[in-house]
């Protein structure tokens, strides 16, 4: 059987997910709560199976991904096409979709991509996930490209090595000194309080567990949920952290941080994926990014 699809239902599952639901969707495509549901419907009768669990939010099943994905890769096809035949001052910004981890963009991601968002007309949607789990978002179909620590590429993507961030443990002199006095103990990590960015955000226990054998549950630990308060923290010696080198370095030459242990950095390959599809402006967002991390980042033969 020949299967054609009604690019209207597509839009409004992608819609319902990016929005995170029905009256939101409805709000977005401008048109009623009902249409959506029966355009949901028609999508799900037309692939005979369902494309959503009606939760909330609302979340895609395993074909409801795949179509998402297949959406988006034809309107990305679309949106370039439209800046090819149309003038300049005719065109609608471009929406890009980029998940990446909350580090790179604390980092050196805007730095990187700065100089082609004043050239073009683009607004970017980011999503802040932890670095492992980027790729899952490339995968559902719900960005173009992805930061991720996976070397391995996706279907209908493509990878290239940005080279590795390199992370310090940092604390304030205050909290060093209150601390640390006698050293980075076990005894002294277990009292002094840790930050982290959220409840996935593993890297400060695969840290402490690599270099000082501690488990989970054995050191106290905040977790903020914003590398600007992450940092924050850090300044107020209210923690001791793991910190990006890019990040650490102007407060490491002030002295407003210390690094703990210098010579037992943390190690993280980065990754970008893309789609083989790019084109245009996509295809100049992965140039941008590539070429300005290959600058920043540190080469490793991975």
């Amino acid at each position: 059987m020949k299967l054609q699809f009604d690019y209207k239902l597509l839009a409004a599952l992608d819609a319902v997910i990016a929005e995170q639901s029905f009256e939101k969707a409805a709000d977005k495509l401008a048109i009623t709560q009902s249409a959506i549901s029966q355009r949901i419907k028609q999508l799900e009768q037309q692939v005979a199976q369902p494309v959503i669990i009606r939760t909330s939010p609302p979340v895609a099943t395993s074909i409801g991904e795949k179509l998402l994905k297949h959406y988006k890769q034809v309107s990305l096809l679309a949106q370039e096409l439209v800046q090819e035949i149309l003038p300049n001052d005719q065109q609608e910004a471009l929406s890009i979709s980029i998940a990446i981890n909350a580090d790179t963009l604390a980092s050196w991601f805007i730095p990187a991509i700065t100089p082609l968002l004043k050239q073009e007309a683009i607004v970017l949607d980011l999503h802040i996930a932890n670095e492992a789990d980027t790729q899952s978002l490339l995968t559902k179909g719900k960005v173009f490209a992805a930061i991720s620590n996976q070397a391995k590429s996706v279907a209908g993507c493509k990878v290239e090595h940005l080279g590795q961030l390199n992370y310090l443990l940092c604390a304030s002199p205050e909290f060093t000194q209150r601390y640390f006095q006698d050293g980075l103990t076990q005894n002294a990590l277990c009292k002094a309080p840790a930050v982290t960015f959220d409840a996935s955000d593993n890297m400060h226990h695969q840290y402490l567990n690599e270099q000082f054998g501690m488990s989970k549950g054995q050191y106290p630990c905040h977790r903020v949920g914003s590398s600007e308060a992450f940092v924050h923290f850090t300044l107020s010696g209210l923690a001791y952290s793991l910190l990006p080198i890019t990040q650490a370095k102007p407060y490491l030459a002030s002295g407003e941080l210390i690094s703990l242990a210098p010579k037992k950095q943390l190690v993280q390959q980065l990754y970008w994926h893309s789609w083989v599809l790019e084109r245009g402006s996509y295809k100049r967002v992965t140039e941008h990014v590539v070429d300005y991390a290959k600058q920043i980042l540190i080469a490793s033969s991975h």
